[in-house]
């Protein structure tokens, strides 16, 4: 019997589309849209706003299903998986980074930092200790949100994403709250430490310049990749 060939890609998107409802009829906003990452490669999402790139990075991470197309990651094809499945995906295969931080004021930093490590049952204390040191959150770590500046706060939501050791990171504009300075610091950090974990990026930015430190750039338009 022929041998199956493993599919080399972390990430494949084969004609996926996604529409929204809205008062004057459908809005489509993603129209067969392809892509493939490698493991371990990073790619950059740019785009005009409301061009759908969150919209894309909603439907990679399971929180929103497509009209048509298929989304197969790590070797699973996500629209067969149950809630259960989708939840179990975004504990360990994915890790997400919002502009938003996203951090639970009642934790302090060292909390947050284990937080989705410990949902996963994937807490390495000797791990998250070392990317709280590489990431300057080691003085930190009995302060709570409220007392970070907002790089601080990237930082820890950086940090609490690699705690888990994703296959796939998903940055929705991670840099977009901070000034350029601190987001190139930021960015230098989080392209360190998705190179040494193994993981793939694939990130969303209004930024050329930033986007042309990543392996690879495509570019949503009228809901296509150009």
């Amino acid at each position: 019997m022929p041998r199956i060939k493993k599919d080399r890609m972390l990430l494949r998107l084969h004609d996926v589309s996604k529409a929204f409802a809205t008062s004057e009829g459908p809005l489509q906003v993603l129209k067969n849209v392809n892509l493939s990452l490698e493991p371990g490669k990073s790619i950059a999402l740019t785009g005009e706003s409301g061009s759908g790139k969150s919209t894309l990075l909603h439907l990679v991470a399971g929180l929103d299903t497509p009209d048509s197309g298929s989304i197969v990651l790590n070797g699973q094809n996500i629209a067969a998986l149950d809630d259960a499945g989708l939840a179990a995906l975004r504990r360990g295969t994915v890790g997400l980074v919002f502009q938003q931080f996203n951090l639970i004021p009642s934790l302090d930093v060292a909390a947050n930092l284990a937080f989705q490590a410990r949902l996963a049952g994937r807490f390495d204390p000797a791990w998250t200790a070392g990317l709280a040191e590489r990431l300057g959150l080691k003085p930190f770590l009995a302060r709570y949100p409220e007392q970070l500046s907002g790089g601080q706060q990237q930082r820890v939501a950086i940090g609490r994403t690699l705690a888990v050791r994703p296959r796939l990171i998903l940055a929705d504009e991670p840099t977009g709250n901070l000034d350029e300075a601190t987001g190139d610091a930021v960015l230098d950090l989080m392209l360190s430490l998705q190179a040494e974990t193994g993981a793939s990026l694939l990130m969303v930015t209004h930024s050329t310049r930033l986007a042309a430190r990543l392996d690879g750039r495509v570019h949503l338009r009228n809901g296509r990749l150009a």
